[in-house]
This record gives structure tokens, sequence and C-alpha cells, in this order.
């Protein structure tokens, strides 16, 4: 039996929601991984009398196609789809049953009227989290439009094609053949990648926003939900909504909520979001922020957005190590997120730079699944909590070099190695090895604001105790300012801060509030 039996009882009540009969083609060898496999399909055929199975050859083996009888719907999965692809399972039987998507009407027009044939392949792990959309995102392009195909690739299972491509880092997309995409993207992002994305024009005649919010993650999120509260026209501009929370893996530290993950709590946040008349601008990236009549937000697609008052919550990113090879190499043994792209290193050496609790977590994960870790970390000594570095002593495969610091990642094709000065001898160091994951912290995502506003040395906006910046009408809140930490629940205290202060800018000005 593969599933067990609370999976099997929540999966009955899907399966319940079945629109119509649906055809599961296997094609199976002989190999541990086809049994289980079969075992799985035989036992989703038993469940409903909706579900059909059938013995077929396939493109890959082990691998089934779910479609409908005497139809093909364009979606395969190689590999066992379960860890956190047992939803993109569960959504594909129940949107090739004929169920309606949870997708809006735009964006399914959008995805039907794409012309041309389109085969997408995705390589991923089942340990992702970062991979489940970018499956049920192409699953559904494959259901909606009968010149697209979808097969998701097991990394784990399919290992000599996964190598032969050089492919290290997951999810990894290929379209026709070729190189695609990499990395966590939304149904919105991939639909952009093939050019079919909102252009200036969308957003001309629009009128100018009470609080114009820019950043969609947690501070941005609670900025928005205060103002749109509060009755004033509310807006975001949001590279990518979620933000970082994306690609955190798990939460046990959000009061009140035992345990989620990152992505279901982005989910919860635009849910809630969308509970508001809150213009929600996404997959839009700032370009400059101007002081005029009102506040001009010029968007990288030519379009200006204008606000009465700005609240930038643009959030920070992984920070580069910034050494030759890192570029060069990412995805191609450079990685930045262990639990994604730790399984394609099973077996290997691997380097993890960066001494804190992120780094520290790191190699405690990726000892359970690769030969040998090497933990690289600048200072004299650890940075990372002293249960962790306890942890971390205590596992045999995992070597410690203090006052390292990193002079290159080297590499051909892929990585090979990384090189370091041992800062107590002078001496120059290599170490052979196949991966390097980089866990040096964040910076803030604040580059393109110049000196409009005050910034510390670290790029990190200068707010006060009201959220408010040095330029009158804009505020700030979460990781792109100078809080002290950087916390989810901390963001989103500091975006109802920020907001709060924006609505009490506007009442006390002269300027007419939209309500």
């Amino acid at each position: 039996m593969i599933l067990d039996a609370q999976i099997k009882a929540q999966l009955e009540q899907y399966l319940q929601l079945l629109g119509g009969d649906v055809l599961l083609q296997v094609s199976a060898g002989s190999d541990k991984v086809s049994t289980d496999m079969v075992d799985l399909v035989e036992e989703l055929s038993a469940m409903s009398p909706r579900i059909q199975m059938e013995r077929t050859e396939l493109e890959r083996t082990p691998s089934f196609s779910v479609t409908r009888p005497g139809e093909v719907t364009g979606i395969t999965f190689a590999g066992i789809p379960l860890g956190h692809e047992f939803t993109s399972l569960v959504l594909a039987l129940l949107q090739v049953s004929g169920r309606a998507p949870k997708a809006d009407e735009k964006t399914m027009e959008q995805i039907k009227a794409l012309e041309g044939t389109y085969h997408f392949e995705s390589y991923i792990s089942l340990s992702c989290q970062n991979c489940p959309e970018v499956v049920q995102s192409l699953n559904l392009m494959s259901v909606l439009n009968p010149n697209i195909t979808h097969t998701m690739i097991d990394g784990a299972a399919f290992k000599e094609e996964v190598e032969s491509k050089d492919i290290m880092a997951v999810p990894t997309v290929f379209l026709n053949g070729e190189s695609f995409a990499s990395g966590r993207m939304s149904l919105e992002e991939l639909l952009a990648k093939l050019g079919s994305a909102p252009d200036a024009s969308e957003f001309e005649g629009k009128d100018p926003f009470d609080v114009l919010v820019v950043g969609g993650g947690p501070a941005g999120a609670s900025a928005a939900i205060y103002a749109a509260r509060k009755g004033i026209r509310t807006g975001i501009v949001a590279e990518r909504f979620g933000g970082q929370v994306m690609d955190t893996l798990s939460i046990e530290n959000f009061v009140s909520v035992k345990h989620t993950e990152g992505p279901k709590f982005a989910a919860s946040l635009e849910e809630h979001v969308k509970e508001y008349d809150i213009e929600l601008m996404n997959l839009q990236r700032a370009k400059r922020l101007e002081k005029k009549e009102l506040f001009e937000l010029e968007l990288e697609n030519g379009a200006v957005v204008k606000g009465k008052t700005v609240i930038l919550s643009t959030g920070a990113r992984w920070r580069n190590i910034g050494v030759p090879g890192e570029e060069e190499f990412k995805n191609k043994g450079v990685a930045y997120c262990p639990h994604c792209d730790g399984p394609l290193f099973a077996g290997k050496d691997v380097a993890v730079i960066g001494g804190g609790n992120s780094g520290v977590e790191a190699a405690i994960d990726l000892a359970g699944i690769t030969s040998h870790v090497t933990v690289l970390e600048y200072n004299a000594e650890l940075k990372a909590d002293s249960v962790l570095q306890d942890r971390l002593k205590s596992l045999p495969n995992v070597t410690v070099l203090t006052n390292a610091r990193t002079q290159e990642i080297t590499g051909t094709d892929k990585v090979n190695g990384i090189s370091y000065i041992d800062l107590q001898t002078g001496e120059e160091k290599h170490v052979e090895l196949s991966g390097v994951f980089v866990q040096i912290g964040l910076v803030p995502n604040t580059d393109w604001l110049g000196d409009f506003v005050e910034r510390t040395a670290h790029g990190e906006i200068v707010i006060d105790q009201r959220g408010a910046t040095n330029m009158p009408g804009v505020f700030a809140a979460g990781d792109c300012t100078n809080i002290p930490y950087k916390q989810i629940i901390i963001s989103m205290g500091s975006g109802a801060t920020a907001s709060l202060s924006a609505f009490d800018h506007l009442i006390r000005s002269d300027i007419p509030v939209l309500v």
C-alpha cells in the first residue's frame, strides 16, 4: 500500500468531486519505482469507479498519463507524484475530470489564446516546496489548451536524464526540448515568459491611489489590508506576490499557527487581500519613484502608477557571495535552496558558505543526502545557535572550516570545486566538490530607489517608529527597512504601522481622499 489510511481518507473526499471519467495510462517496467507507481495507480482506480487504468508505452518508463477516455489531455507524471507533488496529482485528476480550475477567467482566456505547440517538461524533486506551483500551472495549461502538453519528471527516478542535461536545480523547465526557465514561477509568470503579460497600455487612465503599496510580501499585504479597511483607494504593485515567503519551507514561529509552509502562507495572504477592494498589480517590477504633484511610480514596462502616499515593502533577497564562478555556475552547481536542490546532489560532496542559522541548518539537511558537506565560515567561529552547532558537530560527514574566506567557485561547464583563503595562515586552499550552497543572509531590494529616500550603508530604508521615511508621504515596512529583526510577524506589524501612519498623513494633509 502506497497511501496511508489518513491520506486515503482525505483523498476519498476529493475523488467524490470528480466531474467525469479519468483514464490513467501506465507505462511500467520491472524496477521498484515502476512497481510502486503501479501500486499507486491501482489504489487510485480502486477508490473511484470514475478512474480507469490501462497499460501502454509512453516516452518514459516509469510514467503514467492522466487523460479522459478517447482524448489526450497532455498531462504525464514520470515517477511517483507523492511528497510535495501529491497535491499536483489530485488537482490533475479533478481538472481532467472536468472540475473547474481555481483560476480567474482572464488568465484562463490567456491560456486558451496561446497559439503554437508547447511541449513542457519540468524536472522536480519530491522534497522541493517550490516545484508544485510550476507543475500545477503547466498541468492546468495542458488541460485548457490542446496544443500544450506537460510531463513532470522526478529527478530521483530519472537520474541519468537529469545528469545528461546538467540539471542541478529544481524546478527546471524545458520547452520543446530547450531550456526554458528555472526556479519557482506562478501561472502568471509562466504566461508572461511566453509573451502574454500586461503592457503599459493596461495601466493608462488609472486613478491615483490614496495608498500605493510597493511589494507584496507579508509587510505589503498587511499594509494594504489596513489601508483598505479605512475605505480608501488602495493598490499593490508586486514583482511576485508573497515575496521571499514563497521560498520558505517551514514556518513554525508565526504565533497562533503551529506549522505551515511558505507557499500556503502566501496563498492565505493573497486570499485575505482579495477579500478587500485592493487592486493587485502582480508581476510588475518597480523602476523609479518620483515626487511630482503626486508620487509617481514608474514600472519596468514603462507604465506609471500614481499615489498620494507610498508604502515601500519590497523585502529582501538572498545575498550573493560575489566571487568568480558564482554567477557563471548558478543552477550548474551553485544553489541557494538546500530543500529544493539538495536531492540532486545525493551521494556527492558539497559546500555550504555561511555559519549562521540558515547555513548550519542547510548543512544538517544536506548531510543526510550527500556524501560530505564542508561548511565555510569567514569568522573565527560559527554564528549559529548552540543547539544547531551541537547537532552539526555530531554528524560524521561534515567538516567545518572557520577563518575561511571564499575566493572562487571553480568549474568548467558545472561546479567542480571551491577555493578559499585560510585567514590564519594566508594560504589558498582548494576543495573538490560538486555543489555550493550560499547561505550568507539577505540584501534589501532597494537599489532602484537611489537616493530618493535615506538608506543605510547596507541599503536598508531608514524609518522612524511610525514607519516614516525622510520623504514626507513615503513610508516603509518589513525586511527592506532598518528594523532590527527580519521576521514574518514583525514585518506584518510594521506594515500595519506604516499603513496607519499613511492614513494619518492623508487626513492631516490637504490632498482629497478617494473613498
